[in-house]
């Protein structure tokens, strides 16, 4: 038998329809229900392929004048043979070209929904994170008491690294949830704010080593990058510099 909020949970989440607290406590379910993950992450590979695939057809001009006479809408004006395009209407058909061309590539780069929605999951788990209670699962500045605790709790090992001579002391780690995976999160202060640094393994066939590319969502930076099998995001209200201060420590 499979897990029940399969059938009534799942569906709301994924498509944005719980308020905050339903949203959090289904991600907590999820870091111990496999069948869930399961099912999370084969509807979301559905919807994924749905939107690469582009999937559209034209109706015929005699079915779209017909409902248009069957609503009362004016018919639509005659299309334009492309042999009569002025030059501004060639240029506006190049420039609709070049877009989807670099959409395109922006979907080969960052499947899904893109960088932006990954940014938001991250930026939303980190606020969950500051909510008492939260932050942290094992509560360690000793990195050799922190990275064991993953240990049997994910299929990789997450790189825990203490960096309070550089300023970046470890504070702790928790797993936690991003968009139906379950990931490490690398708890670490700067000064008397936290940075939350999440871990998870990159597909070594679509998702080869990347240079950190960042922004900023709801006043909190984030940087993300991928190295050496894994991919990384940090995130917090400390400056840009600093966040970049602190990924450069993490990649050497």
């Amino acid at each position: 038998m499979g897990c029940e909020l399969t059938q009534t949970v799942l569906h709301g989440y994924m498509d944005g329809e719980l308020d905050a607290a339903r949203a959090a406590d289904f991600e907590r379910h999820l870091i111990s229900c496999a069948d869930c993950v399961a099912v999370l992450e084969a509807n979301e590979s559905v919807r994924s392929s749905i939107q690469r695939a582009g999937l559209y057809e034209r109706a015929p001009r005699a079915l779209r004048q017909k409902i248009q006479a069957q609503i009362g809408g004016a018919a639509p004006a005659s299309v334009v043979p492309i042999r009569n395009l002025t030059a501004w209407r060639w240029l506006a058909l190049a420039a609709t070209i070049l877009l989807a061309v670099f959409l395109g590539w922006r979907l080969l780069l960052f499947p899904g929904s893109g960088e932006a929605e990954l940014a938001s999951a991250i930026v939303d788990a980190h606020l969950r994170s500051l909510q008492p209670g939260h932050l942290e699962d094992v509560v360690s500045t000793d990195q050799h008491t922190v990275k064991p605790w993953f240990d049997g709790k994910l299929d990789f090992a997450p790189p825990v690294r203490d960096f309070a001579n550089e300023g970046f002391p470890l504070q702790g780690g928790r797993l936690d949830v991003v968009r139906g995976r379950t990931v490490a999160v690398l708890v670490y202060a700067r000064r008397k704010h936290l940075v939350n640094v999440f871990v998870w393994p990159t597909t070594p066939t679509t998702e080869a080593d990347s240079e950190p590319v960042s922004g900023t969502q709801l006043g909190y930076h984030w940087i993300d990058w991928r190295k050496s099998g894994m991919e990384m995001c940090a995130v917090s209200d400390v400056s840009r510099d600093d966040l970049a201060d602190l990924q450069r420590l993490l990649v050497q």
